[in-house]
């Protein structure tokens, strides 16, 4: 019989490719594509963090306007429609119109808002929303799950809020992939792990970096980049110096309405990320799975439902 992993390793592969009309992204999405591929400087960083944090009313603001919300120049707002590969403002504000309206003609009704809890739920359904529309197109996402389950060792990098996320990918990984390092620690300690994982063969790192973003774990992923690893980020911003840091940058939003940050389409992400490892090579995990099933059944790790 077997366990729910193994079922779900034969059964849920993902498939490439978009169907439907699902395969629109959303707002955020669309835009984090436009600003992702021409190279910022810091301030226009801060204007593309604009645009994509409030789009819906953004996308309508004159220059001036748009210059004095951000905390910039005017010409700083012109070089950055350039920059991004149009002939100025007004071509850029063109598109983002098209962007929001797209938003608000297909977008949910009035948010509720009974109560803070509800909110904050009701904010994670969003991301949630987001990153389904992301899967619409699963390439990215297939690909660095291949990557990452040919790299031996596969280091893993969470610190400080991040430390959840990591630990639950390392654990769920280490199921299905023969080597997985674990980095939890900053500084001088995990630039020894990330150099010893290379000088063993690894190729590839998986670092997840939640707000607040640490400068410590920006220096490990340049660690990583200098000593010739390949760094897959997943974290909340697509732009900015982690981003920039990165082969290649997963962003999805972040539950922000309590206290303390909800991770839930993060959390997602990181399973989507290891099923992409079991599809990449079917045969190695289920032999895994099944030693594994047999190992607990041995020992009595778990409970009998």
């Amino acid at each position: 019989m077997p366990s729910p992993q193994q079922a779900r390793a034969q059964a849920s592969a993902i498939t490439s490719g978009k169907t439907g009309p699902e395969a629109e992204a959303a707002p955020t999405s669309r835009l984090r594509e436009l600003f992702d591929g021409p190279r910022l400087s810091p301030g226009q960083r801060r204007i593309a963090q604009y645009l994509i944090e409030h789009i819906t009313e953004a996308a309508f603001l004159s220059i001036t306007e748009l210059a004095d919300r951000v905390g910039v120049s005017q010409p700083s707002v012109t070089r950055f429609a350039a920059a991004v590969g149009f002939s100025g403002y007004p071509a850029l504000r063109e598109k983002l119109q098209s962007i929001a309206l797209s938003s608000l003609a297909g977008g949910p009704g009035e948010e509720n808002r009974a109560n803070e809890l509800q909110a904050a739920v009701d904010a994670e359904i969003a991301n949630l929303e987001n990153l389904r529309r992301d899967f619409a197109d699963p390439d990215r996402v297939i690909h660095v799950g291949r990557e990452l389950s040919r790299s031996t060792p596969l280091t893993v990098l969470g610190l400080r809020i991040s430390v959840s996320l990591a630990e639950y990918f390392g654990y769920a990984a280490r199921r299905i992939h023969p080597d997985v390092r674990l980095v939890t620690r900053g500084g001088s300690v995990a630039y020894d792990a990330l150099l010893q994982s290379r000088e063993a063969g690894g190729s590839w790192v998986l670092a997840f970096a939640m707000p607040r973003h640490s400068q410590e774990t920006l220096q490990a992923v340049r660690v990583a980049r200098g000593a010739g690893l390949k760094v897959a980020l997943v974290t909340d911003l697509a732009l900015g110096p982690l981003a920039d840091e990165a082969d290649i940058t997963f962003a999805t939003g972040t539950g922000s309405r309590l206290v303390f940050d909800s991770y839930a389409a993060a959390g997602v992400l990181a399973a989507a990320l290891l099923q992409a490892m079991t599809d990449a090579d079917p045969e190695r995990t289920q032999a895994r799975l099944e030693k594994y099933e047999q190992l607990s059944e041995q020992h009595q790790f778990f409970l009998k439902d």
